[in-house]
């Protein structure tokens, strides 16, 4: 049902485009997205901005509800691009097959809080207790693993138990409700988490863990089929992350943050916006090293996953021409 409704969605926006004046004619880009936080500011900006117009795209960026769908999508066509991270539905997919590579990183290290409740006051009191996840194999899963090995916890050993729940206001939920006593959470709820008397255990964008966040997937045979289409992306998506980055266009972009994230008041994305301004950087390279730090934690569940070469997810063709020009 998930996939009908995104194919539907893709569909409807495709006949609608396919209706406007032949004058206003760009290609149509689908990028899909599963990360609802302040990590996907820049395709928000880009949007806002006319970016991906100015670079000769007419890009539709849809949310979808999994890091699978959002594959699947891939796979079938209906998207071209996938701004997510090397999860256990992507790193699974490549492993079976899918010619899917890293053609950019927006943010290249941990990013979000560990948050939990204000009885556990270290790391270690995180022994025996239970944190809520997304799902197993999933990006608050893979973040949890990252930062629990920097601890030196082991779930097995330390009998840490994770209860699969939801999306980031179901996680918070059980956090509120003690039905878990910890989890991973973006910046905007965290900061909510602690004005209620929770515990933030750490900030993960300050933990020396190079991870591969949030990037640009695209399949290899579509980028070396269309690499002009690729190109353009990566320049809108790079002028993006400049212009958030800028302090003078702070007021713009918390307004597309808030829009993106469906906030009620433009002011409830300053806590997205500032944690945003810690996590992007101009040199919008993938991260080899962290996509293997990802094949390692999700691999020890999966053999095909343990075998694959971090090397071969990477394609920064279009990210070498951008530093060639200067822009870097």
């Amino acid at each position: 049902m998930k996939n009908l409704l995104f194919i539907a969605g893709v569909l409807v926006y495709l006949l609608a485009a396919s209706s406007s004046h032949a004058a206003d004619s760009l290609p149509k880009v689908v990028t899909a997205f599963a990360s609802f936080s302040e990590k996907e500011a820049a395709i928000f900006v880009a949007e806002d901005q006319g970016l991906f117009r100015k670079h000769g795209l007419d890009v539709k960026h849809v949310y979808v509800s999994s890091g699978s769908l959002a594959i699947s999508a891939l796979v079938s066509g209906d998207a071209q691009f996938y701004t997510g991270s090397p999860t256990g539905a992507t790193l699974g997919a490549v492993a079976g097959g899918l010619d899917a590579v890293f053609i950019a990183g927006l943010i290249n290290k941990l990013n979000g809080a560990f948050v939990a409740d204000a009885s556990i006051k270290t790391p270690a009191d995180l022994k025996n207790k239970t944190l809520g996840v997304q799902s197993i194999g999933g990006g608050v899963w893979v973040l949890t693993m990252l930062t629990l090995n920097h601890w030196g916890l082991d779930p097995k050993r330390d009998n840490i138990n994770f209860r699969v729940l939801g999306d980031f206001t179901v996680l918070t939920q059980a956090l509120s409700s003690h039905v878990i006593d910890g989890t991973y959470l973006t910046y905007t709820y965290a900061t909510k988490m602690e004005r209620q008397g929770f515990r933030i255990l750490a900030d993960l964008s300050k933990l020396p863990v190079p991870y591969q966040n949030t990037g640009v997937i695209a399949r290899r045979s579509f980028i070396n089929a269309a690499p002009e289409v690729g190109e353009r992306f990566v320049r809108a998506l790079s002028d993006g992350v400049v212009f958030a980055m800028d302090p003078a266009n702070k007021a713009a972009v918390m307004k597309s943050l808030a829009r993106g994230l469906r906030l009620p008041r433009t002011e409830d994305a300053l806590e997205g916006y500032e944690g945003m301004l810690t996590l992007y950087q101009r040199r919008i390279y993938p991260t080899i090293e962290g996509i293997r730090n990802a094949i390692q934690v999700i691999g020890t569940t999966n053999e095909k996953i343990r075998a694959l070469k971090a090397e071969n997810l990477v394609d920064d063709r279009f990210v070498k021409k951008l530093e060639q020009e200067g822009r870097f």
